[in-house]
């Protein structure tokens, strides 16, 4: 069986953390600024954020673009491949709503 791999497993390494699909599911509306993900209203802390950025951008999940601008601005985006993402965090959302959030509870 070596040399087989389980595209199971190999997802849930890149997706498998809470701030990797909170950072997603920030960004499934169009780019945003560190600072907006950041107050996301999660609690991620800027160095957790810089670091979760920075391996997504190097896995080729997301893009940092940075624009010659006073202040210097950077923006975050999903690439095609965080795109296929969306629909996995859609159905985390729908299982967490019917599943995990309590009665009476406004869901996001």
């Amino acid at each position: 069986m070596s040399g087989e791999v389980c595209p199971v497993a190999e997802a849930a390494k890149l997706l498998g953390d809470r701030w990797t699909l909170i950072v997603l599911r920030n960004l499934a509306g169009g780019p945003r600024r560190f600072k907006e993900l950041e107050r996301s209203g999660e609690g991620i802390s800027p160095s957790m954020l810089a670091a979760r950025l920075r391996e997504l951008d190097e896995r080729g999940v997301v893009t940092r673009t940075s624009f010659n601008e006073i202040p210097p601005r950077v923006e975050y985006a999903l690439t095609p491949k965080g795109h296929d993402a969306l629909p996995v965090i859609e159905a985390l959302r729908a299982y967490g709503a019917r599943w995990l959030v309590p009665e009476g509870v406004q869901a996001r």
